[in-house]
């Protein structure tokens, strides 16, 4: 084993109780790597085992000596990344929601004009489409004319027809 991070007994048990509440592969699959270090295996028999390079379990052991179970255990990486709580969305939406009851046209991108006057920076493209489909709008949008609508000549001529 290696003369950097030891991992106690007490620890082992820790690392094996958190396996067994665990759900996730890849947690699974770190926290089997810091048993076997445990155990004494070397970090080039974990990275054959676990399919690792040795360099990443040494980073492992690291990360569990330092931070503790949680260090492994937790993903860190947060998916909202949202400029506004959907609450502050809802209260955005709900002067446009309004008009477009009334039977007005609502363009998506006076929305976003709204939308990146309220969060101060711009915003992607594809961005205020989430936040609509977030809150339970959908494109509608009105024809411009009957597809099956005659053409105006056939129109004119009906109207001629009437008139004698």
């Amino acid at each position: 084993m290696g003369k950097g991070y030891q991992i106690t007994k007490e620890q082992k048990g820790e690392l094996e109780k958190a396996r067994k509440g665990n759900r996730g592969k890849k947690v699974d699959q770190r926290l089997r790597a810091l048993i076997m270090r445990a155990e004494g295996k070397t970090n080039a028999e974990i990275g054959k085992v676990c399919e690792y390079h040795p360099a990443y379990v040494s980073q492992l052991v690291s990360k569990y000596c330092k931070g503790g179970i949680a260090a492994i255990v937790e993903n860190h990486y947060h998916g909202n990344r949202r400029n506004m709580s959907v609450a502050e969305e809802e209260e955005l939406l709900a002067e446009f929601r309004k008009q477009a009851e009334e039977g007005q046209v609502v363009e998506v991108g006076e929305i976003k004009a709204a939308y990146v006057a309220k969060v101060g920076h711009s915003i992607g493209s594809g961005q205020i489409y989430m936040v609509l489909a977030r809150h339970g709008w959908r494109k509608v949008m009105p024809r411009s004319k009957h597809p099956k609508k005659a053409s105006d000549e056939v129109i004119e001529a009906s109207k001629k027809l009437k008139l004698r």
